[in-house]
């Protein structure tokens, strides 16, 4: 099983995705959240920190005590089984850019309006950032 954690970044009515490589084993050539997998022992909130870190170079101040969203994907054999916690990343220091080449084909921030037309790597994603776009003071 994979413990995986993603951070919701929002800035001026828009949510920032990254588009994974068409090279990756999972999810290629769709758009995701950032994030990655938490290292045994790791506790999410501290691999999330890491992760965005290592993938925009931010560094994020306010993750908030519980994530937005959890999924749990548990299809398949255990070694395809998911848990994937979603945290709403309040602010941040640092402007997001590309850190790791071959990881993303691109990265990218999407209102609302943008949101339907996308290939997403959890589409389960797509209603939690709507709704919270769709909220006044997002």
């Amino acid at each position: 099983m994979h413990t995986v954690v993603a951070g919701i970044l929002i800035a001026e009515g828009r949510a920032l995705l990254t588009l994974r490589s068409a090279k990756r084993r999972a999810h290629p050539g769709t758009w995701a959240l950032p994030g990655g997998h938490v290292e045994p022992g790791e506790p999410e909130v501290e691999a999330l920190h890491r992760e965005l870190r290592e993938e925009l170079g931010i560094d994020a101040l306010d993750c908030g005590d519980e994530p937005a969203s959890r999924l749990h994907l548990t299809d398949g054999p255990p070694s395809a089984q998911l848990h994937l916690s979603a945290w709403r990343v309040r602010t941040w220091k640092g402007q997001p850019s590309d850190r790791l080449a071959g990881e993303h084909e691109r990265i990218a921030w999407f209102g609302a309006g943008g949101l339907d037309g996308l290939a997403w790597a959890h589409p389960e994603h797509r209603q939690v950032l709507q709704d919270m776009l769709s909220r006044p003071g997002h």
